[in-house]
């Protein structure tokens, strides 16, 4: 073998890849983090948009295996924006000393498992090969930009911007003529600080979506400290609700209680802001018949805050709320009442063409000077699929996902021995809050790591049959419930071409935490251990 050898290599270094180094290091095992940015920080190094932050309040989106860590750390916003989010990313960095240990700059090309040395074989940009007995992606869910295919888009001679690639240096729109195509998250976050700069903004809008208010504010010291003084009581409640995130669930029907009370509930969720506004009622992702009592309640928001009715009306969805990503805003709808915000509907036909100075839509030209593409991510399993794997017997990952990823508790596949996804389609990932998640996996791989080295194991790979029970599970879970009922990114419907599969975990993180736990316990049942 040429270039470098480890005992583990890991792929990525935003939260997943940081705790994964500081566990790895811990069971005194060889480690090193590719990179392809130059720091750490992952989806909160690349997405610098106007408006990022996160839409899990900042006390719970924490690292939670270091009290110390915990106790020093102090957020100052309800909501965190991306600026905190990177700087305590690099905080936790630098506090544990993970640089070292870090290549940035460094994109995986190709990942091959050599049978005969029992190794993977990394190949990257740089041109090095380095070799791992235990190779494990931290390459996040959102993390492959998705580019539009429309056409003309090329020959755009203004500055264009996509959300998931923004630059690092502020971008300036005074004055300018912009258009955002997209409505999903990133757009809702970035389209009202956006018109606040504009000359005029032009929004393209092909689905309408759901958002309710965040009502964002500075943290109250006195709050912040009253969960700092019993962080781990916290840390249980939340452990045991469905999104891992700590709030009360209404375990009434939304259909059992009088339409007065109804409206009460919602309109205290609301008042309160984020998303815990879905857990008002237990059944609104179940029966849609109570979803719609919820989806009225937004749509009247929506038609009290736009002045211009044919504008509400637009911008009012038709589908089953919370069926797509549920998205949290700082004034959203009343931008369109600005003199400055055009709405452009698409939703009868796609953008025509982009030229070099306009987007062509509805048979209309409208001039722009700059372009903001909102489009979202090849979600899931996009990274992935752009790293050329190989696993037993030269088998190509996009090959054996070709209909649809597969894959044994979202961590492992048959027939890609000693290769771990953290977060990985098939586990409860993105409809949960990511940093119980992340946490949740890298402590299962550390565990399953040190747990073999005991044993005097080199090699585990998950069985074909396991796997096969796992996607079937996944699959039985997700049919009754309304996120599986539209055309999400959930199910990869925003990339030409990608098969439809409802690809995250949705029996809830309390679920899948004891199957994982049970199958670690029982000698990682559904593993072959050589």
């Amino acid at each position: 073998m040429s270039g470098r050898e480890f005992d583990v290599v890991v792929v990525g270094a935003g939260f997943a890849g940081l705790y994964m180094l500081h566990r790895v290091r811990a069971l005194g095992l060889s480690v090193r983090v590719l990179e392809a940015g130059d720091g750490v920080g992952g989806t909160w190094y690349w997405n610098r948009y106007p408006g990022a932050r996160c839409d899990v309040e900042s006390m719970q989106y924490s690292y939670q295996f270091s009290p110390e860590l915990q106790q020093e750390w102090d957020w100052t916003e309800r909501y965190a924006a991306q600026p905190e989010i990177l700087r305590y990313a690099e905080h936790v960095a630098d506090r544990f000393d993970l640089r070292r240990d870090i290549d940035f700059g460094t994109r995986v090309t190709a990942a091959v498992f050599d049978d005969g040395a029992g190794r993977w074989m990394l190949e990257t940009d740089r041109g090095e090969r380095i070799a791992a007995t235990w190779c494990v992606m931290a390459t996040g869910c959102l993390s492959a930009p998705n580019d539009p295919p429309i056409p003309g888009l090329e020959s755009f001679a203004g500055p264009r911007y996509h959300t998931g690639r923004w630059p690092h240096e502020p971008v300036d729109f005074t004055g300018l003529r912009v258009a955002v195509i997209g409505t999903g998250s990133s757009a809702i976050q970035s389209i009202p600080v956006i018109a606040r700069q504009a000359a005029h903004l032009y929004v393209f809008q092909r689905t309408a979506n759901y958002t309710v208010p965040a009502h964002n504010r500075p943290l109250d010291p006195a709050y912040r400290d009253a969960v700092k003084a019993d962080y781990p009581a916290m840390r249980a409640r939340a452990r045991q609700n469905f999104p891992g995130i700590d709030y009360r669930i209404n375990l009434q029907s939304a259909l059992e209680v009088a339409a007065d009370e109804r409206e009460r509930e919602y309109a205290a969720r609301w008042a309160d802001g984020g998303l815990p506004f879905m857990g008002a009622f237990r059944d609104l992702l179940l029966d849609p018949a109570a979803n719609d009592t919820a989806a009225a309640f937004v749509r009247a928001k929506i038609r009290e805050a736009v002045a211009d009715p044919a504008v509400a009306d637009a911008l009012t969805p038709r589908n089953v709320i919370g069926c797509k990503r549920l998205c949290v805003d700082t004034g959203y709808w009343a931008t369109f009442n600005r003199p400055n915000v055009t709405l452009v509907d698409i939703s009868g036909a796609p953008i025509e063409a982009i030229t070099a100075d306009a987007v062509r839509a509805n048979g209309r030209e409208h001039p722009v000077d700059a372009l903001v593409l909102a489009t979202g991510f090849d979600a899931m399993t996009g990274t992935l699929l752009r790293i050329d794997i190989r696993g037993a017997g030269g088998r190509r990952l996009r090959d054996k996902w070709a209909e649809g990823p597969r894959a044994y508790l979202g961590l492992a596949m048959a027939g890609f021995p000693n290769l771990f996804t953290i977060t990985g389609p098939g586990s409860p990932s993105v409809l949960t809050n990511m940093l119980p998640s992340i946490e949740q996996h890298v402590d299962w791989i550390a565990d399953c790591l040190a747990y073999m080295r005991a044993s005097g194991l080199a090699r585990i790979e998950a069985t074909a049959a396991a796997e096969d029970a796992w996607v079937a599970h996944v699959g039985e879970v997700a049919a009754p419930n309304l996120r599986s009922t539209c055309s999400s990114w959930y199910v990869g419907a925003n990339v030409p071409g990608k098969p439809r599969v409802f690809m995250p975990y949705i029996g809830g993180f309390p679920a899948y935490v004891e199957k994982a736990a049970a199958i670690a316990g029982a000698g990682y049942a559904g593993f072959v251990l050589t």
